[in-house]
């Protein structure tokens, strides 16, 4: 019970802001002056899809969505609606986490990939609509494909040192999930 503690909550709930701001300096590094030919992944998008299913009482919907709004206006993309499309994904996610820690992770995975293909074909359909100047299509889906790629690392990374496992049913009970 002791991961159900409020004090680990609220640490693992800076946690998040803190590690996001990590990604985000090194992300922002001027390490290549040239164009690249690939897209990195989106390791904060793996890292909130983790979190959200692994342990949805880390990442309230309010700390998410501002870290995601924060991520927007330092990469200089369209403010919001990159955030509220992780918002909507996370919250999906959450809404079908089950507290089994039996749950095959390559249905986990799966569910994953699909919300993060929703999120990128969403992104770019609204984009276009609006007629936003928007990366290239390869560039897009190269990003999109890591980022799938790239998440039982992040999970991994998380579960490890981290310690953000899966809810048991006890630790469920305790925190009002079905």
């Amino acid at each position: 019970m002791a991961s159900t503690s409020p004090g680990r909550i609220w640490l693992m709930r800076m946690a998040f802001p803190a590690l996001a701001l990590v990604l985000l300096f090194f992300h922002l590094l001027p390490l290549d002056t040239l164009p690249s030919r690939w897209a990195p992944p989106d390791l904060l998008l793996a890292l909130a899809l983790a979190w959200s299913l692994r342990r949805p009482d880390f990442v309230p919907v309010l700390l998410l969505g501002a870290t995601m709004l924060m991520a927007d206006m330092l990469f200089q993309r369209p403010p919001g609606l990159f955030a509220l499309l992780v918002v909507l994904g996370c919250e999906f996610l959450k809404s079908r986490v089950l507290p089994h820690p039996e749950t095959a992770f390559a249905a986990e995975w799966l569910a994953v990939a699909m919300v993060i293909s929703g999120i990128v074909v969403l992104n770019r359909a609204i984009l276009a609509i609006l007629a936003v100047a928007q990366a290239p299509l390869g560039l897009t889906l190269i990003q999109a494909v890591l980022t799938i790629a790239v998440y039982p690392l992040v999970v991994l990374f998380s579960q490890q040192l981290l310690g953000v496992r899966k809810l048991s049913p006890a630790e469920a009970e305790v925190l009002g999930s079905r």
